[in-house]
């Protein structure tokens, strides 16, 4: 099990300049917008991945009941997981379902 420490920070998305806020009931990971991460952890909430690459979502996986969009590093490729927040942009959860 990774270690998790909660970090629930509002940042600008670097991929569509949108200001996103704190999520409110867990840690913000992901714009609710265009869905796109930055590849900061290693394990969850830490900041201490040198990468810093821009996650894209590539695909989702059902998780519980709920999903988990699939990011792939557009620096070092590696992937990586979310889990959707209650606020993401439903249309950009179809795109994303749609992808694969």
């Amino acid at each position: 099990m990774k270690h998790f420490s909660e970090k629930d920070e509002g940042f600008i998305c670097e991929n569509c300049q949108k200001e996103v806020l704190p999520l409110g009931y867990s840690s913000r990971d992901h714009c609710p917008y265009c869905l796109y991460s930055k590849h900061v952890d290693i394990n969850p909430g830490d900041r201490k991945n040198l990468c810093k690459g821009l996650l894209k979502p590539i695909q989702l996986e059902k998780y519980r009941d709920t999903y988990k969009i699939i990011y792939e590093c557009q620096s070092c490729k590696e992937l990586h997981k979310n889990i959707i927040a209650k606020d993401d942009n439903m249309d950009e959860i179809i795109k994303v379902s749609k992808i694969n």
